[in-house]
């Protein structure tokens, strides 16, 4: 498995749009909106290192409105808590 976090910068007025078409691409498990230096953080999670790139480099490249992106490669996870434990308010 391959986990990575996307850090994403969208066209102006265009992040709710973005958001919701990342959410149908396959790879990607999350989105979530931001405040700050980035607009969007995205997780993917994919089969392998080949795929990661073919959804960095192909699936994001067709999605409107992305102006620019950084990706995060995980190399080890240092939490036993999964994310939606992470980021659950426990209530």
């Amino acid at each position: 498995m391959q986990n990575a976090v996307i850090l994403i910068n969208t066209e102006k007025g265009q992040v709710k749009s973005v958001a919701e078409r990342l959410a149908d691409v396959e790879g990607i498990s999350e989105v979530y909106s931001t405040c700050g230096r980035y607009d969007l953080v995205a997780i993917a999670r994919t089969r392998d290192f080949e795929s990661l790139a073919e959804l960095v480099t192909e699936r994001l490249n067709a999605v409107e409105g992305i102006r620019d992106t950084e990706t995060l490669n995980a190399m080890q996870v240092h939490s036993r808590h999964d994310l939606e434990t992470m980021f659950s308010l426990g209530w």
